[in-house]
């Protein structure tokens, strides 16, 4: 079964996220569908998206599982953006989260070191 999959981010304010999602990802979108929405291609098959919708917006909760959760988290440091919170789990997994400037919450876990 072919398996493509969109996670949808609601902003309130597209200008704003769309520069935020840029230093959090490390690249402008992979492409742009209309004037209110950006698509990000994580992986092949596998998009995250910013849509405005202020209606809706500060709700999303997204965890994007990464082989080098230290790495990620320096590259993305280095872009200007620091974490919101930092937990590490009974299983030694770790999550670094990130809230945008709606509150939406853009989690990276990595496996134990």
């Amino acid at each position: 079964m072919a398996l493509d999959l969109f996670a949808g981010i609601p902003v309130t304010e597209y200008a704003a996220a769309l520069e935020w999602y840029e230093r959090l990802l490390g690249s402008p979108p992979a492409f742009l569908p209309n004037d209110t929405e950006a698509v990000w291609e994580l992986a092949e098959h596998r998009y995250v998206f910013i849509e405005q919708r202020p209606g809706r917006a500060g709700h999303a909760l997204h965890t994007i599982f990464v082989d080098d959760l230290d790495a990620i988290v320096a590259q993305i440091t280095e872009r200007g953006l620091d974490p919101a919170e930092r937990e590490t789990y009974s299983n030694g997994v770790r999550k670094i989260t990130y809230r945008d400037p709606d509150g939406n919450e853009i989690g990276f876990g990595g496996a134990p070191l």
